[in-house]
C-alpha cells in the first residue's frame, strides 16, 4: 500500500522536456523504454535511432518521430462491457493521452520483437514505417479500427 495518495490522472505531472530535442513526447518515449531503470541506457537507444533516421532519411529525426506518432496513434477502441451474461466489445473513442500511450507501447513492442539487429536500428526501421504509414504498430492500428468498426452495432451500450 503506497504511503503517499496518487494523484489523479488530471493532476500527473508530464515529465520534463528532453534536454537535447526540447520535446515532452521523447521525454516519455525514452522513459517508456527505460529498462531496469537504465535511463542513460534507453537516452543512448533514442539518440542512436535518430542518427539513424537523420542519415536514411536527411529530414529531421524529431518531425519523424512525431508524424510516427500521429500516425500510430489509434482514435477508437473496443472496451469489454458485460450486459445481462453476455459480454459484449463496445468501441469506444481513445483520449489523446492514452492514444499517445498505446502508440508508443505498440511501435517499442514491435521494435523488440524483432531480431537480429542492435535495439536503436530496429526502433529507428519501425518509427520510420510509422512515418510512412507501414508497419506493424499501423497494422495493429488499422485492426483496432477495424474491430470497433465491426463491433459500432453495440456502441449503444457505451457507459
Amino acid at each position: 500500500m503506497p504511503r503517499k495518495t496518487l494523484k489523479p490522472r488530471e493532476r500527473r505531472g508530464m515529465p520534463d522536456p528532453h534536454f537535447k530535442y526540447g520535446s515532452v513526447l521523447v521525454a516519455r518515449f525514452v522513459n517508456r523504454i527505460n529498462y531496469e531503470g537504465k535511463k542513460s541506457m534507453s537516452e543512448r537507444i533514442i539518440e542512436k535511432a535518430f542518427e539513424q533516421i537523420k542519415e536514411k532519411t536527411k529530414e529531421e529525426p524529431l518531425a519523424v518521430f512525431n508524424r510516427a506518432m500521429e500516425n500510430a496513434k489509434p482514435l477508437v477502441e473496443v472496451k469489454p462491457r458485460r450486459v445481462g451474461g453476455a459480454t459484449y466489445q463496445v468501441p469506444v473513442q481513445v483520449r489523446p493521452e492514452r492514444g499517445t500511450a498505446l502508440a508508443m507501447r505498440w511501435i517499442i513492442h514491435y521494435a523488440r520483437e524483432k531480431s537480429g539487429k542492435p535495439f536503436s536500428e530496429r526502433l529507428a526501421e519501425e518509427l520510420l514505417a510509422a512515418s510512412r504509414k507501414e508497419g506493424s504498430a499501423i497494422k495493429k492500428r488499422e485492426d483496432t479500427h477495424r474491430m470497433a468498426d465491426a463491433n459500432k452495432a453495440f456502441a449503444h451500450y457505451r457507459w
